[in-house]
């Protein structure tokens, strides 16, 4: 399935391609060749707690042991590399990073209240990097809009996101104690991204980490820039080609979600001017400095307040400080809206 997806569809997302590959790689090469070495990766707590084995909690959360977890826990990876171009590779990997040291806390503590309120003593969890993959689920739940496809009956819709919710599904029931690692995952992806806690602000990754990563290991797990983002049909298989299908479908909701802001502001009273919104991003190489200066002086209502904040997490991702305040200004200070625009254009 990823043979022809696999540079074209990771493009802007060499962290996801690396847990893709190496990860799946090493997995499949404990199972067929070097079985004798899977005892050091099971993720056994009885043996973190009573033996003091503390490796196992990075070990055993790495590298799956059953190839179906490995197999379902890559197509979550791959569909959720959206977030990584989103939000860029540094606050991609920030937040998995927070999950997967969140999920390992929170299975300490549903293991001990499992054996003090019921008796059961689970020792050994399914392995891999299971508790991040989980943790997704919360940002995609609640971040990416929901598209209805077809219907089956004509009663029960298929949407963007039902494929993702039945592989979801699928590893969920792969094992005995995966709902232990699911339910850690999902509590440590809520966990990271409320705003109340303030996770996000501790369990990050440093910029000089990322920029180290970034010179180091990026240029080996980068994907060349696809010829044409619009080619539909074009796949080797019919999963390929629902899947460009699907990436086509979500920049058309991307338009989409411009012209429903419009309609709102235009039911409010208020008024955007996306005449000198969008030819500046479409052609911003091209505008010279006195057309914008007229531009700017035709907008009757003065400029919206802008985060700074937000502004910084756009720079961050490689826009230019001019772009991302034009961007969040047409997008009411929609940091997923601006995002999505300027990655399009």
């Amino acid at each position: 399935m990823f043979t022809s997806t696999g540079s074209s569809g990771l493009y802007k997302a060499p962290l996801s391609k690396s847990l893709l590959l190496v990860p799946s790689a090493l997995s499949i090469l404990l199972a067929l060749l070097f079985q004798h070495y899977q005892n050091f990766f099971v993720y056994n707590l009885q043996a973190v707690k009573n033996d003091l084995q503390v490796w196992r909690l990075i070990c055993g959360r790495i590298i799956c042991l059953d190839l179906k977890d490995t197999f379902c826990s890559s197509l979550l990876i791959y569909n959720f590399r959206i977030f990584e171009r989103r939000y860029g590779s540094r606050k991609f990997a920030s937040f998995l990073l927070g999950s997967w040291i969140l999920s390992a806390l929170f299975d300490l503590i549903l293991v001990e209240a499992m054996q003090y309120s019921f008796g059961i003593t689970a020792s050994n969890l399914p392995s891999g990097f299971l508790g991040p993959v989980f943790a997704l689920f919360v940002p995609f739940y609640c971040s990416i809009p929901r598209v209805q496809v077809t219907q089956i009956l004509g009663q029960f819709s298929i949407t963007n996101k039902t494929l993702i919710y039945i592989l979801g599904l699928q590893l969920l029931t792969s094992g005995t104690y995966i709902w232990v690692v699911a339910t850690s995952g999902l509590i440590a992806g809520m966990c990271y991204t409320s705003s109340v806690l303030k996770v996000h602000q501790v369990l990050c990754v440093p910029r000089w980490m990322a920029k180290l990563f970034s010179q180091t290991f990026e240029p080996i797990f980068s994907s060349s820039e696809p010829a044409s983002e619009v080619r539909t049909g074009m796949g080797a298989t019919v999963d390929i080609q629902r899947q460009q299908r699907m990436e086509l479908l979500d920049r058309q909701l991307m338009l989409s979600q411009f012209a429903h802001m419009r309609r709102q502001r235009q039911q409010q009273g208020g008024r955007i001017n996306w005449n000198r919104f969008f030819p500046h991003i479409r052609q911003r190489r091209n505008a010279n400095a006195r057309d914008v200066r007229q531009s700017e002086q035709e907008v009757a209502t003065p400029p919206l307040e802008v985060s700074e904040e937000q502004v910084a997490r756009l720079m961050e991702m490689g826009f230019s400080r001019v772009d991302a305040l034009e961007a969040l200004r047409a997008s009411n200070n929609d940091l997923n809206v601006a995002t999505n625009f300027l990655l399009q254009h």
